[in-house]
């Protein structure tokens, strides 16, 4: 007897796999987290197999969920590759795009695949660059889509109030450190950060200032997984995204309440092509 997967069950399990845990695919899912447990169990039941590894920290793919993940990305791809061709969307090109490195940095990847699988004919070419610049740079045509990240006024407002600009997620900020790391004897606290040219950093650095709150740049890194790197090692305390928090990393409490943080993309450029405008469509579908 053939037997025939659920496609939403599918999907279910790709978005927990890329979003770490029940809790915070719940609401990618548009579901309660116990109507997100039920479909796991629903699949394990006909697999026959446990498909995830649930603990206070998250939820973990077995050997058994990372082949169905697998088979499940393919699956998903085609049905909306189908559908789109029955649509007669079929998207084909080069496009090149520049994301900001607090985006999603640990799903950021499935993603892109994800993207990639279903638009076959979709050549993207991707840069990952300082919000600041992406932002300055939109409208001089060196990429095509930009997504960029905008620290929020304390009022909860967002400083870019372009209606053509597509607003795709907020993430809390949070003071963060390794659990590994003290503070020193001295009092001035360490910081690991990215270069001046990342408009994060200067937040953390205008925040501490305003509250005089003494502290060191112990090491500036290049990009994101360089900041992670040096957290990892106990050098130091930052400020990120929950979603560009790394494991082993935990809140670092006792410092000034921070805003949420705002991911868009930016505005299109005058006369921007029609391949262009759909793929941040599609775009904006698949980060949101």
């Amino acid at each position: 007897m053939t037997r025939l997967f659920d496609l939403d069950l599918l999907n279910a399990l790709v978005v927990i796999a890329e979003a770490g845990s029940l809790s915070a695919a719940a609401p990618l899912l548009c579901r309660s987290q116990s109507a997100v447990s039920e479909q796991v169990r629903k699949l394990e039941a006909m697999c026959g197999l446990t498909l995830l590894n649930r603990g206070k920290t998250g939820a973990s793919l077995t050997p058994a969920g990372e082949r169905l993940v697998g088979h499940a990305r393919e699956l998903l791809a085609l049905s909306n590759l189908a559908y789109r061709d029955m649509l007669g969307a079929q998207l084909a090109g080069d496009l090149r795009i520049a994301i900001t490195d607090y985006f999603r940095p640990r799903a950021l990847p499935a993603i892109l695949r994800r993207i990639r699988d279903e638009f076959p004919r979709l050549r993207l070419h991707v840069s990952i660059r300082k919000s600041a610049v992406i932002e300055e740079e939109a409208a001089l045509g060196d990429f095509d889509i930009g997504l960029s990240m905008t620290v929020m006024d304390k009022e909860g407002e967002s400083s870019k109030a372009d209606d053509q600009r597509i607003r795709l997620r907020r993430e809390p900020l949070v003071w963060v450190a390794d659990k590994s790391f003290t503070m020193p004897e001295s009092g001035v606290l360490p910081l690991v950060v990215l270069p001046d040219s990342c408009s994060l950093q200067r937040f953390i650095i205008k925040t501490l200032s305003e509250h005089d709150i003494a502290y060191a740049i112990e090491h500036s890194a290049s990009g994101i997984g360089g900041l992670h790197l040096a957290l990892a090692a106990g050098l130091g305390v930052t400020c990120l995204n929950a979603s560009a928090i790394p494991e082993g990393a935990v809140p670092f409490t006792g410092f000034p309440t921070l805003p949420d943080v705002e991911f868009s993309l930016v505005p299109p450029r005058v006369g921007e092509l029609s391949i262009i405008s759909d793929v941040r469509r599609m775009l904006a579908e698949q980060l949101s």
